[in-house]
């Protein structure tokens, strides 16, 4: 094989691959259409109680760390800010409008170590599971960058709000 014909057969190949990483996205984004993160403003009323730079890592199903969902603003790693209040989160994306989770979307808070392609070290990451408008329950994953995962855990498990346990007599 001659030296234009390698050359030649290397750029077939990584066009390829590129265009079937785009379908591949597209087929996602076409599966995920029906699902959207709730942007708007918090209540006027909303008193801030913590505030944290983040980065964004994924929105994924809940339980499935590493399936992807292609939410529109949610779609891709960010730099951002978590702001906490008494009313709910507030997620500002780089690029995307902001997006506000009030108290009665959030079902759960916790820490976590792996999401999509990011591992860190052990509970390194903050796992904010919420419900979308078609009652579909998702992860998204935050690495905080100025605090620890502990610290943005628990800022917003300070507002979630208490699910009965049936045990209350």
């Amino acid at each position: 094989m001659t030296r234009e014909a390698a050359i030649a057969v290397m750029i077939t190949i990584a066009i390829l691959i590129v265009a079937l990483g785009a379908f591949g996205w597209w087929r996602r984004t076409r599966r995920d259409r029906g699902t959207s993160a709730p942007f708007g403003e918090a209540p006027d009323s909303a008193h801030e109680l913590s505030r944290f730079t983040v980065l964004y890592v994924a929105t994924t199903r809940h339980g499935e760390p590493l399936e992807r969902l292609a939410i529109r603003g949610l779609g891709y790693r960010s730099r951002g800010t978590v702001t906490v209040a008494d009313s709910g989160v507030a997620l500002d994306l780089t690029g995307q409008p902001r997006m506000f989770f009030a108290t009665g979307r959030l079902l759960d808070v916790a820490q976590a170590t792996v999401a999509i392609d990011r591992v860190v070290e052990r509970d390194g990451l903050t796992r904010l599971t919420w419900r979308t408008d078609d009652d579909t329950i998702v992860d998204s994953y935050l690495r905080p960058q100025d605090a620890s995962a502990l610290a943005l855990a628990d800022a917003v498990r300070s507002i979630l709000t208490p699910t009965p346990t049936g045990n209350d007599a």
